[in-house]
């Protein structure tokens, strides 16, 4: 196992950069090793999506810029993610940072003003088949929910 997260870790960052990545730097990567995956499906490049995948869950644990809460999500969404090849921290993560995805300029302000007062935060993202998908964290930030626009 650990030669596969050497290997795979190789892919995060320059060599000569001996910082651990961000969250940022593991979604690039975790993308990059699911593309590569699909053209060549084989089992080094699944066990380099698999530790991907398990660094993408670790980042999840971290803190952000909010407590995410308990995390949930709609049989819907869980039904895009699955036909999509997503897994819920490449949004979730995002979420946390305070990356809002596709908002405009005025729910942006909103979730900054919801930040500093411990109200409901909204994201909004695109899956790679351009399906949209929304992350909502409760007004008391005990629940974050993956979900669709319709499952809303």
């Amino acid at each position: 196992m650990s030669m596969m997260v050497r290997e795979s870790s190789s892919m995060f960052q320059p060599e000569s950069d001996h910082r651990p990545p961000d969250w940022r730097g593991y979604l690039v990567a975790y993308d990059r090793a699911w593309h590569q995956f699909q053209v060549q499906p084989n089992q080094h490049q699944f066990a380099i999506l698999s530790a991907g995948e398990e660094m993408l869950f670790h980042e999840l644990r971290k803190p952000g810029r909010f407590d995410l809460g308990r995390l949930t999500i709609t049989p819907g969404a869980q039904d895009v993610l699955i036909k999509t090849g997503h897994i819920p921290p490449e949004f979730l993560l995002r979420h946390k940072h305070g990356d809002w995805g596709e908002l405009g300029p005025e729910d942006v302000t909103e979730n900054e003003r919801a930040l500093r007062e411990g109200t409901r935060l909204f994201s909004a993202y695109r899956t790679r088949r351009e399906d949209t998908l929304w992350v909502i964290t409760e007004w008391d930030w005990s629940v974050t929910t993956l979900l669709l626009p319709e499952d809303y």
